[in-house]
């Protein structure tokens, strides 16, 4: 009797743990119910706290550990959603029935993931979550989540852009041409495999390697190829991306290569990567071992994607980094002069309303300026004028003190020059005149 209760419970227990399993989610998306159900309580005021309100404790509160995490990642408020619903109604409207579909949509996934961990025996789990974020990313992970924003992965052509800003027209337009959910699959293991690799990936080889990785393997898996406009345009013109690519891989990232949706071909650093990884299978004996070093690489580690390279085969001479990076370095943009500044320790005039930067090169493109190494202390900046005519000096307006230090930075990625090469990052620092 004795022999049989314990079998008894064992058995019980072994069902239970069973059937815990089963209930654990590898595909969770109760966010975008809960995003729905905020919209609707937010249609019912104009008031605009308390659709904050029913934001904030309906949707984000409630929110998943996957959606905490994007929005942490992608640096959302909870009034932007808000401010977009009240914008941008007909955009919202014409988007809700198109995210319903990521519940059944994403169901194919798991034979997939399957086929993966057969490919890669080493591979960890991992959960993904549909959420409903501002239209910053289509697909992310951090740790062991992959993040989709199912407002981008859904849509298509039907969602009406008319209302949205021009820039994010045009980016979601073209976007939305190529029905991105038909692909959900094949992004959500690119995206998956990213939960298991090491480093981001330090220079512009090292970041190639890492997104393109994901895409190979992907494709290996599903047997689909990311329909992407990279992966239509690289193959008919690698010979001249490669050379390209060549001259600026150990050098920092670049915008010209990634994340770059307003270019005419963007995000071409994930077909090169896409392609050194490709070539680095079809080279190797072993392909489960293959797959497993690509994605064990570390791709901070210049020596070892630098390796990577070269046991690809993808380029048949020899690469000289130094010599590489000598010759970018002497094509980026540097700054020639800083008016009224006319040496390391002058004094300037405290009546001065303006700071003029010169550059060696013409530039294309500002973003960003940031606090030197005194912080918002010894900030001068209030205000811009922006580039001068001729591209080639851009104007602060500033508002300064007698006696007092100040600094700011020109963040190398936020300046580049029309042949794309980023400035340096630089501190301008000075003093005023007693």
């Amino acid at each position: 009797m004795r022999k049989l209760l314990s079998a008894t419970l064992l058995t019980f227990a072994t069902f239970s743990l069973a059937l815990g399993q089963k209930k654990e989610q590898r595909v969770v998306t109760t966010d975008i119910d809960n995003f729905w159900k905020a919209y609707d309580r937010m249609q019912t005021t104009s008031d605009s706290l308390q659709q904050l309100h029913y934001l904030q404790t309906l949707y984000l509160d409630k929110g998943t550990p996957g959606l905490k995490a994007l929005v942490e990642e992608k640096n959302y408020q909870a009034v932007e959603w808000v401010t977009s619903i009240r914008r941008h109604p007909n955009f919202w409207k014409s988007l809700r029935p198109r995210t319903q579909l990521a519940k059944s949509g994403a169901k194919g996934l798991e034979p997939q993931l399957k086929k993966l961990k057969s490919l890669y025996p080493a591979l960890r789990p991992a959960q993904v979550y549909f959420s409903i974020g501002m239209l910053r990313t289509v697909g992310t992970f951090k740790d062991n989540m992959v993040l989709i924003g199912t407002e981008i992965a859904t849509g298509n052509t039907s969602v009406d852009l008319s209302e949205l800003p021009q820039n994010l027209q045009t980016y979601l337009s073209r976007y939305f041409k190529q029905d991105p959910f038909t692909y959900i699959i094949p992004l959500n293991v690119h995206e998956y495999i990213h939960t298991q690799q090491k480093g981001l990936g330090s220079d512009l080889l090292g970041k190639a390697l890492f997104e393109g990785a994901c895409d190979f393997l992907s494709e290996l898996v599903t047997g689909t190829r990311m329909p992407l406009p990279y992966m239509e345009y690289g193959p008919k013109h690698e010979p001249e991306l490669k050379e390209q690519f060549k001259a600026e891989m150990f050098a920092p990232l670049q915008d010209n290569w990634f994340y770059n949706q307003s270019a005419d071909h963007p995000d071409l650093g994930y077909y090169m990567g896409y392609s050194i990884c490709k070539s680095y299978y079809q080279q190797a004996k072993n392909k489960r071992q293959a797959i497993k070093e690509m994605i064990e690489l570390d791709y901070d580690n210049p020596a070892a994607t630098e390796a990577f390279l070269a046991a690809s085969m993808y380029y048949q001479e020899p690469i000289n980094r130094s010599q590489l990076l000598q010759a970018y370095e002497a094509k980026r943009p540097i700054i020639t002069h800083i008016s009224p500044i006319t040496g390391s320790d002058s004094l300037v005039d405290a009546s001065v309303k303006e700071l003029r930067v010169e550059f060696s090169h013409v530039m294309s493109r500002f973003t960003a300026t940031d606090y030197g190494a005194g912080g918002k202390e010894e900030w001068p900046v209030v205000g811009r004028k922006g580039f001068s005519e001729d591209k080639k000096a851009y104007i602060y307006l500033v508002d300064l003190q007698p006696g007092k230090t100040y600094s700011l930075k020109l963040n190398g990625g936020g300046f580049s020059a029309v042949n794309g090469y980023p400035l340096k990052t630089y501190e301008i620092r000075f003093k005023t005149k007693e």
